[in-house]
């Protein structure tokens, strides 16, 4: 088994690797339903969209207090291939120069026991949420 992460692009992630990546999230808007909100934000990070039967893991909530709510899904994508939308920001610091970095600059496909080294620490819970709720006991991989 494997899981698809993304790394967080810009500078302050640049030279990180082994807990930084993520899933991809983002906020739903007002009327939109959460699974509704994670397909826009998967698409609008990777280019990709995903199709098939979305299996709810429990929510959680980041270290920063973000609530996570998070999809399982089977699915074949091209790491490769992802095309991130962008932000601007302020660099160099108090530069007054504003560059675009993407959103995401590199995906990737894990198995269970990189997946823990690669996740932010408050995602990895939704690794032993994933494998409880395929069956496979946590901690496995």
């Amino acid at each position: 088994m494997e899981v698809f992460l993304v790394h967080p692009g810009g500078p302050f992630w640049a030279k990180r690797d082994d807990g930084a990546w993520s899933i991809c999230k983002g906020e739903p808007g007002a009327e939109e339903a959460p699974l509704d909100a994670a397909r826009r934000e998967f698409a609008e990070e990777t280019g990709q969209t995903v199709d098939g039967e979305f299996r709810a893991l429990p929510p959680l909530r980041q270290a920063g207090g973000k609530r996570v709510q998070a999809w399982a899904v089977e699915a074949e994508l091209d790491a490769a291939a992802i095309a991130s939308n962008r932000f601007e920001l302020e660099w160099p610091p108090r530069s007054g120069q504003r560059r675009s970095f993407p959103e995401i600059d590199r995906a990737g496909w894990f198995d269970i026991a990189a997946a823990r080294r690669k996740l932010l620490a408050s995602q990895q819970p939704l690794l032993d949420a994933l494998l409880l709720t395929l069956g496979a006991g946590p901690r496995a991989g």
